[in-house]
């Protein structure tokens, strides 16, 4: 296997997951990273850190992960197609729909790969669902709902919950369902006394008619991560946090008692769990990446273009 270049630009938390997972990735060699926290220093783990993203460019990259706070995507992703390195943003892709489109303009300008850190795409869980979804079990959808809450996190100050974790579920959802959305609207909240909003609740309505709601917080004291798609043959769902996805069977039972049988809905079917190979979706989001730099070819990643798409409905969310 060719081995490339890669370098990484943001050391935060998610930064030091990709540190993490691109120092042992096979055909990619990791040889620099560059966050301000950190000029002084030699090297991280092993990895040299760079004084500037100049300095880290001159290392010849191939590829670069760019894990800045969001509101740095638009100014370092430009300079990054600049310089013709095929990039990996972080989610979102940048701030605003205008600021996205900019970048989605700058990389296919040059011919680059551009791909959006959504790592839930590559859940096993979220792609069993599809698959599922894909062959019929479900027959016609009638409802995706998501949740997806937890403590508020203290690293996160630029973006509120509506560009960091509602953007996960629109573009799960988008892809699950392969279709967009018709429309959606959001009441939303800030109670910790942050700039951003720190809760929303979205509801919409996606192409063909499937009803959406997005339930999203950073005020839950537990963590949530489930993803439900109901429809005709029953309901579909995916804990992303175990990578589990569950089949809940409408029955076919008749009932005799009078009261109840004169209702028309369903009743409980069989449930099953199906099993799946868990690999890390982080890791599996980084194998395709690769892979696509290697041979040109963007189809198993988020591309920019979704990722503008999922910024978009975002504002969408967002706006007065």
């Amino acid at each position: 296997m060719t081995v490339l270049h890669a370098g990484i630009v943001g050391l935060g938390v998610m930064g030091r997951h990709h540190l993490r997972i691109l120092s042992t990735l096979e055909g990619v060699e990791l040889v620099g990273v560059f966050d301000p926290s950190l000029v002084g220093n030699r090297e991280l783990s092993g990895v040299p850190v760079h004084s500037s993203l100049q300095s880290l460019l001159a290392s010849h990259l191939d590829y670069c992960v760019l894990s800045a706070p969001t509101a740095y995507h638009l100014e370092l992703g430009l300079q990054l197609a600049e310089h013709g390195v095929h990039t990996l943003i972080e989610k979102p892709l940048a701030t605003t729909g205008d600021e996205a489109k900019q970048l989605v303009d700058a990389f296919e300008s040059k011919g680059l790969i551009g791909g959006v850190g959504h790592v839930e795409r590559f859940n096993p869980a979220i792609q069993a669902m599809r698959q599922k979804i894909s062959e019929g079990l479900l027959g016609e959808v009638f409802q995706v709902a998501t949740r997806r809450q937890g403590p508020s996190p203290a690293r996160i100050s630029d973006v509120g919950v509506g560009k960091d974790l509602a953007t996960h579920d629109i573009d799960l959802t988008m892809w699950v369902m392969q279709r967009g959305y018709d429309f959606i609207s959001a009441q939303i909240t800030s109670r910790s006394g942050r700039k951003h909003e720190d809760m929303l609740v979205a509801i919409g309505q996606l192409e063909g008619g499937a009803i959406v709601n997005h339930l999203v917080n950073w005020l839950s004291p537990f963590k949530e991560r489930n993803t439900t798609v109901i429809g005709e043959h029953g309901a579909l769902v995916a804990d992303t946090l175990t990578s589990d996805l569950t089949f809940f069977e409408n029955g076919m039972q008749a009932n005799s008692w009078d009261g109840i049988s004169t209702f028309r809905g369903v009743a409980e079917g069989k449930v099953e769990r199906f099993a799946l190979n868990k690999i890390e979706p982080l890791l599996a989001e980084h194998q395709a990446f690769r892979n696509a730099v290697m041979y040109r070819d963007a189809s198993q990643i988020v591309t920019l273009q979704q990722g503008l798409k999922t910024v978009r409905v975002a504002d969408r969310l967002l706006s007065p």
